[in-house]
């Protein structure tokens, strides 16, 4: 069991370090590519990638997969189509920050379903670590800088944005509850298809009204990494860290992303450290540990 949950663990740990890069990514193509065409290229290359392998076992399964068609249909809009719409187009109307800042709410809607669907217990360890958690995520973002706070602006994106928070939150639970017959991987081909169906009429509506965009090198490595990578790889991690730890464990893993973030920045783009960061990311791993640690916290009441 112990050995179980490590490796949950480490899928999570694994999954939201992918997903740091796909910030990064999604970032700098979102004066590139409309939130619709983006997502549909990412979920159209995660399909296409992984439907070689699962053909054969949709088919085997098929009636299974009629039978759960309504779960499979709710986890594919809320993970797939909706979740990721709404962070791309958060990206093109706020500010990085603010996106940074409303993405901890995620651990929290976590938790209060957890609570509702699981009854899980909300220990005062498993608040104090939220707190202690959000605090770092903070002090990293603003390097320390706290006037900054002071100076945020609000805008539309910051809607959409604690939107896709709620959503993956309840697409968290929708795994957790994923039907045991249903093949793992053939669950996620099933729900990248039918999430894609309805990007793929919503990006030939914004191509009509939108510039067109040329294929580069740097487009086609970008969607290649968040369709293969962000999509396919780290949400067959994240799958199984729901089976192993369950969604409120890998909520706080998640809580990692900003200083993941942080790290690549440094390297990639050269953007400078401070000590705010290293004590932010300390904070986080101190949250994470008071929040999940099986000695304060039993899973039930």
């Amino acid at each position: 069991m112990t050995s179980n949950k490590t490796l949950g663990s480490i899928c999570a740990l694994l999954a939201t370090l992918v997903w740091s890069g796909n910030f990064i990514i999604a970032r700098g193509l979102g004066d590139v590519l409309p939130p619709l065409t983006l997502a549909t290229l990412r979920w159209a290359t995660a399909s296409i990638v992984l439907l070689p392998f699962t053909a054969h076992i949709m088919w085997r399964e098929r009636a299974l997969l009629r039978t759960h068609w309504k779960h499979l249909f709710i986890s594919a809009m809320f993970g797939v189509t909706i979740f990721n719409s709404f962070i791309y187009k958060a990206g093109h109307t706020t500010e990085a920050l603010n996106l940074s800042l409303i993405a901890t709410t995620t651990p929290v809607f976590v938790v209060i379903l957890s609570r509702i669907y699981f009854g899980e217990a909300i220990t005062r360890f498993r608040a104090m670590g939220l707190l202690v958690s959000i605090s770092g995520i903070v002090l990293l973002v603003t390097r320390g800088q706290l006037q900054v706070l002071q100076d945020l602006s609000f805008h539309e994106g910051d809607l959409w944005m604690l939107g896709a928070g709620f959503l993956w939150a309840v697409y968290s639970i929708l795994l957790q509850k994923k039907p045991k017959t249903i093949n793992p991987y053939a669950y996620l081909e099933t729900t990248f298809i039918i999430g894609l169906i309805p990007l793929i009429f919503g990006a030939f509506i914004e191509q009509s009204i939108s510039p067109q965009f040329s294929c580069t090198p740097t487009i086609i490595g970008s969607v290649l990494y968040i369709g293969i990578g962000a999509s396919l790889i780290a949400y067959v991690l994240w799958t199984k860290a729901m089976a192993t730890i369950g969604p409120t464990t890998a909520s706080f893993i998640y809580y990692t992303l900003p200083a993941f973030c942080a790290v690549e920045a440094y390297f990639i783009l050269n953007e400078s450290t401070s000590w705010a960061q290293g004590v932010g990311f300390l904070l986080i791993v101190s949250g994470i540990l008071l929040a999940t640690h099986p000695r304060f916290n039993p899973q039930k009441l």
